[in-house]
This record gives C-alpha cells, structure tokens and sequence, in this order.
C-alpha cells in the first residue's frame, strides 16, 4: 500500500541517480537551486569541525561535510 503523502520516486531510481541530478541541478543552477544552501552550510560545518580537530585537514573536513549534507538530502 503507498502513502498518499509519500512523494512519488521511481523504484529503479537510485540515490546516485538522485544524487548524480542534485549534483547536476546545483551545477546549472547555482544559488538559486534549493540544494545550494545546505550544502554550503555542510561544508562551512565539516570546515570547522576540522579546524577544531587535529587529525582532520580542513580540505577533508570541506568535503566530509558536503557528502553529509548531500545525503541527508538524497535520502529523502
């Protein structure tokens, strides 16, 4: 049975399909794509966080938290 609320996602669809298109829609989008923002925020996060620790780079810790904040928007 499915969920009347439940948007409706393609069951052959993947979360690197999804992920691959919310990539490509920030990419031609840029700032006014609603994923922009988080992922930004993401990275600023995973920035300071390695700042704090030392065994992370702050290059590692950019990208750690842009791969957060991308999956918490793709598994939605």
């Amino acid at each position: 049975m499915t969920d009347p609320y439940e948007p409706d996602h393609d069951p052959e669809e993947t979360m690197a399909d999804r992920a691959a298109a919310e990539i490509k829609g920030m990419a031609k989008q840029g700032m006014a794509h609603p994923g922009t923002k988080p992922m930004l925020t993401g990275m600023a996060i995973g920035a300071v966080a390695a700042a704090v620790l030392p065994v992370l780079t702050i290059p590692v810790g950019v990208v750690g938290g842009a791969a957060i904040a991308l999956w918490q928007r793709v598994k939605r």
